[in-house]
């Protein structure tokens, strides 16, 4: 690895964190656009999160020491995972220590340090949100493993740095059971990011709020650092998407220059600048799920992953 690589990494991780606030605020003047109402700010989100960060924190009287943890356990998770995905170039430092396998690992221990502290002040709606959450999580993570996999076939690698390498290196062909992981990708994206139609983000209503519920004790800069997460999560998951689907425009090879590292960046703004819109859009033209039916919305995630992974094994494409 060479000095190079490593000012990437640390580019790569500093742009991650400036740009998952951003990536919120456009996904969200997207959608006020599509229901014609009057947009927010882009910049709204780094508002809200510096705000916080100048207020007193205020604990529940029974918050143990893990209340107060959790919140930066998360955070420095999103930021690992933020580390080890590509998102301007395949050369990462980070990604020889954890593949593909190990990132879905570092959202799960993101969820579970999250659901605890729900429950760790005792009251109804985060001990509601924490079970929610984690019937999302044992539901998706599988879905988005199948994903992973078959994209690790195809690539003969689970380092989401090889996978993206060799498929954009790769002569341009259709590829079936990428078509199938896909979709399954996008309903695992949703549900895994509270956004519609499994959660509602800008909710507070009881019977059907999830991620919400589980930040409703928290103030001040461990709910700034809890809001930087759930966007830093966003940001991590739509890279993630780039990487095994749109893997074009990466800085490849073993020594990218520094002029491709400076092309990659516009690149990503314009498949952040897509994916946004059209995940208002898709956000826009849905309905809220009923908490119960959110099973049956992943169960058709894995089940479209599971087609891929046949797709692939029965007819190599």
């Amino acid at each position: 690895m060479t000095p190079l690589d490593w000012l990437t990494q640390l580019l790569e991780m500093l742009a991650a964190l400036a740009a998952a606030p951003l990536f919120v605020g456009w996904i969200n003047q997207c959608r006020a656009w599509l229901q014609n109402r009057s947009a927010p700010s882009i910049l709204q989100p780094y508002r809200a999160i510096r705000k916080l960060f100048y207020k007193d924190a205020v604990l529940a009287t029974h918050a143990s020491s893990f209340f107060r943890v959790a919140p930066y356990v998360v955070f420095g998770a999103m930021v690992g995972a933020a580390a080890v995905i590509p998102s301007v170039s395949t050369r990462l430092p980070f990604s020889n220590a954890a593949d593909a396998i190990a990132l879905v690992g570092l959202f799960a221990t993101a969820r579970v340090f999250i659901s605890l502290a729900a429950m760790d002040v005792g009251t109804a709606f985060g001990s509601l949100g924490a079970r929610r959450e984690m019937l999302v999580g044992f539901l998706a993570e599988p879905a988005l493993l199948m994903v992973i996999f078959v994209a690790s076939l195809i690539s003969a690698s689970t380092a989401l740095p090889a996978i993206s390498e060799g498929l954009a290196t790769r002569t341009l062909a259709l590829y079936p059971s990428l078509a199938f992981t896909g979709v399954a990708f996008v309903l695992v994206l949703l549900a895994e990011n509270a956004r519609i139609p499994v959660d509602n983000p800008a909710t507070h209503l009881e019977l059907t709020m999830i991620h919400e519920a589980m930040l409703l004790e928290y103030s001040a800069r461990h709910l700034a650092l809890m809001e930087w997460a759930a966007a830093l999560k966003l940001f991590n998951y739509a890279c993630i998407g780039f990487a095994l689907f749109l893997p074009w425009g990466l800085a490849t090879g073993d020594s990218p220059n520094p002029g491709t590292l400076l092309a990659s960046i516009p690149v990503l703004a314009g498949k952040l600048a897509i994916a946004g819109a059209a995940l208002a859009v898709i956000e826009t033209v849905s309905a809220k799920l009923r908490v119960f039916r959110a099973p049956e919305f992943l169960a058709t995630a894995f089940l479209l992953a599971v087609l891929g992974l046949l797709v692939h094994l029965l007819l190599g494409a």
